[in-house]
């Protein structure tokens, strides 16, 4: 995959005025080979800055999300798996509102397609849930492409120290707890 993403990378870069395109289309065909939004946003403002970066970010999540809409209606056990995943995450409780999506997207442990499954639910039609789409994606793909800007202007140094930092946090934030179930812990002797 990484070899995958270093071609993809490379020809991007050098495709001149269909390089905006080329980003677009990576960002609706990532799904397919498990590339993160947040890796494909960092590449977009490490390759065209914050500002055009952020734009074709844009475009490309909203396109990802219009594809998503189209292919959930052809493929119905597709929306079923992710509304069970849906039911766990949410609990059907909560109303959410555009806002609170926004955060969401922001979040990277959080399924893209999770969000797109809420808004096609709370959605009358596509025009309406493009619209939301495009509102929802302008956070995540503004952070995460500034950042991606931001990697690209450091010194090649700077960028080792900034990564080394990175994975510092990384392993300190881990899961540090073990889960014992109650019969194993208070574990009865059979006589």
């Amino acid at each position: 995959m990484e070899e995958l993403l270093e071609r993809s990378f490379q020809f991007i870069e050098q495709s001149g005025w269909f390089a905006p395109l080329f980003f677009v289309l990576l960002h609706v065909f990532r799904q397919v080979f498990f590339i993160p939004v947040l890796l494909i946003c960092l590449i977009g403002g490490y390759l065209f800055g914050t500002f055009y970066g952020s734009i074709y970010s844009i475009v490309g999540l909203t396109a990802v999300s219009v594809v998503f809409y189209g292919l959930v209606h052809i493929f119905p056990s597709l929306r079923t798996k992710l509304t069970t995943l849906k039911k766990q995450f949410l609990k059907d409780r909560h109303q959410l509102t555009v806002a609170q999506m926004m955060i969401m997207r922001l979040m990277p442990f959080i399924h893209f397609h999770l969000i797109s499954l809420y808004l096609i639910e709370s959605t009358k039609n596509v025009k309406e849930y493009t619209k939301y789409s495009l509102l929802v994606s302008i956070p995540p793909a503004i952070v995460y492409t500034a950042f991606g800007d931001m990697i690209h202007e450091l010194p090649l140094a700077g960028t080792i120290i900034f990564a080394v930092f990175l994975a510092i946090l990384f392993l300190f934030f881990r899961k540090k707890r073990t889960n014992i179930k109650w019969n194993e812990f208070f574990q009865t002797s059979k006589q």
